[in-house]
Parts: structure tokens; C-alpha cells; sequence
């Protein structure tokens, strides 16, 4: 583990005091999910409770959804009200939401100009929101937002200099890049962090839905600090890289794993780094 990394985690996890509250601790919207891929919603918000905030304020898409969701976790309010940050877009495809409810969904919660979460397909929102921001693209989806907006490029291009693409991104759209791949990159336009290589058996469906739950809920829960400046996107976007890697890695023993797995793993994992 490098130490810098951990100085990282401990500095971005939030140690509720006596005074603490379900609404000063934190509460995360989450617009993830659809009818087609309804398990981005469960795990989404799964990793966002296991990682530790006061409460998550998911919008469905369905009454399905929504079920789906509660079974898994009873503590979710599924009514609209108060937020103090957003993820949005796991397992929403982004040329299926156009017109859509979901889509005027995620353009409502930009709007509300709070600190943010882009990835899958709200990503086409980035650069357009005022709060801090960071979107958490793959290769394909990197290269698919960057040729939207005029600058060129190809899947091969990132996959042969992700440091270069990433802070270019960054810079270009105006957010924080957590680029995912088998390095993962994290950078604000000006800094590139680059994070110790994970398990490969990181590459299973719905990897990257705990990474955002993780991700939204660490946003959520600093964005006292991002106000004032204590902390930064690009800290809190390693730190979540981190931790996923190694609930990741609790979870594997070099086996193969779930995505579930890696969600029931985080609680084990942050306590392993503050150790």
C-alpha cells in the first residue's frame, strides 16, 4: 500500500462525532439505474451505504426499481427532498434516455449545481454544472464524450497514454477525470495520480456501478470540505479508486468475483486502511 494513498483515504473518510445526524453526516441523490439495467441501481446505492453516509435519497425509474432497490436496502428513501450532492447515470444508456423521464431526471439534478458524480450515461452533462464535478468514463466512453465535443480521438489513442488523455479531458471539460481501465487514472487538468494496478478480476459486470456508489458517497460526505477547499476532487477520486481496488481484492483471494462481493467487502476494507 503506498502511503500516500492511505494518508488519503484517512483524510476523506468522516468520522461521525456525538453530535452528528443522519442530514449533517450527508444525504446522496442517486439517479442510477433503468429498465433495462435495473441492477446498476442496487449496486450503485448498496456501495454508497456500505461506505458510509447518513442517508441516500435514490430517484426510480420504475416502481420495479424501486423494489428492487429497497430489498437490498430498506434504509433508502425513494421520496424527493433535500441532497447535498448527486450521482447520476450508472446503467443509464445514454442513446436510450434522450426524451425520456430519466433523462429529464438528470437534467433537473444538474441544475441544483451540487457537487456531482457523471458517470455512464449522464457523462454528457460534464462541463455543465457550476459545483465540482468528476465523470468516471471508461476508454470507449471517453473517446465517444470527446469526439461529441469536437476533440478527436480513438479508443486506441487513451488505451496507449490514459495520463495524457485524462488530464487533457479534464482541462478540455472543465471536470475531474477518473479514468477506469487497467491502470486507472484520476486527474483535475493540471495533476495526474496515477493508482497502484488492482486484481484483474476487477473486469466483471457492474465493477464500475460500486466504484460511482462508492465515489458519490465520499463526495457527498466531503463537500464541506471540497467547499472550503480541505480536501479536492481529485483526492477524494483516489481515495475511492483505492478502496474499491482493495474491497476488490478482499473479495477475490485470486478468485473470481461479483460485483456484490466487492459491495460487501468496503466496510472491511476502509477499516483495514485506517488500521
Amino acid at each position: 500500500m503506498k502511503s500516500w494513498i492511505k494518508a488519503i483515504v484517512r483524510e476523506i473518510i468522516i468520522t461521525p462525532n456525538a453530535d452528528d445526524h443522519k442530514y449533517s453526516r450527508g444525504v446522496l441523490g442517486i439517479v442510477t439505474g433503468s429498465i433495462n439495467f435495473p441492477g446498476a441501481a442496487v449496486l450503485s446505492v448498496s456501495a454508497a451505504n456500505q461506505t458510509g453516509i447518513g442517508m441516500t435519497r435514490f430517484y426510480s425509474p420504475n416502481k420495479e426499481t424501486g423494489q428492487l432497490v429497497l430489498a437490498k436496502n430498506p434504509e433508502v428513501v425513494t421520496e424527493p427532498g433535500l441532497v447535498d450532492a448527486f450521482l447520476l447515470g450508472s446503467g443509464i444508456v445514454e442513446k436510450n434516455i434522450f426524451s425520456t423521464k430519466r433523462h429529464r431526471e438528470l437534467k433537473q439534478a444538474a441544475k441544483l449545481n451540487l457537487p456531482t458524480v457523471l458517470d455512464a450515461g449522464a457523462m454528457f452533462l460534464a462541463g455543465k454544472i457550476e459545483a465540482p464535478t468528476i465523470i468516471t468514463p471508461h476508454y470507449g466512453e471517453l473517446a465517444r464524450l470527446l469526439n461529441s465535443r469536437n476533440h478527436s480521438c480513438t479508443v486506441k489513442d487513451i488505451s496507449e497514454n490514459p495520463e495524457k488523455w485524462a488530464r487533457f479531458a479534464a482541462r478540455k471539460l472543465g471536470v475531474n477525470v477518473l479514468l477506469k481501465g487497467n491502470k486507472t487514472f484520476v486527474s483535475d487538468g493540471v495533476e495526474v495520480e496515477e493508482l497502484p494496478q488492482a486484481t484483474t478480476f476487477l473486469a466483471t459486470a457492474g465493477s464500475g456501478d460500486v466504484l460511482a456508489g462508492i465515489l458519490g458517497a465520499l463526495v457527498c460526505s466531503n463537500r464541506k470540505r471540497l467547499s472550503s477547499q480541505r480536501v479536492s476532487l481529485l483526492e477524494i477520486g483516489v481515495g475511492a479508486s483505492f478502496i474499491h481496488a482493495q474491497a476488490a481484492l478482499l473479495a477475490s483471494k485470486h478468485n473470481s468475483i461479483t460485483a456484490s462481493m466487492i459491495v460487501n467487502k468496503i466496510p472491511k476494507a476502509i477499516a483495514k486502511i485506517l488500521d
